[in-house]
């Protein structure tokens, strides 16, 4: 469980990216799951497949333009 909001969006933002890199080499999300997500951040599959479903870069720009004011 992340601490704030910004802190769940980083890493959301984390497992995206590891996602996007092993997807243009090829291989399957069910594979990224086991191998790369499920140990190190301790989600179920079916949370991994909602954060992939989340526009998290876009919302951490936007609660970060929301604390500078």
């Amino acid at each position: 469980m992340a601490y704030n909001r910004k802190n769940l969006l980083e890493k959301i933002i984390e497992v995206q990216d590891i996602t996007l890199k092993y997807r243009k080499e090829g291989v399957t999300f069910i594979y990224i799951y086991e191998t790369y997500i499920r140990r190190t951040y301790r989600i179920s599959y079916s949370t991994y497949n909602n954060w992939l479903g989340i526009p998290a870069k876009a919302e951490l720009r936007e609660l970060d333009k929301e604390n500078n004011l």
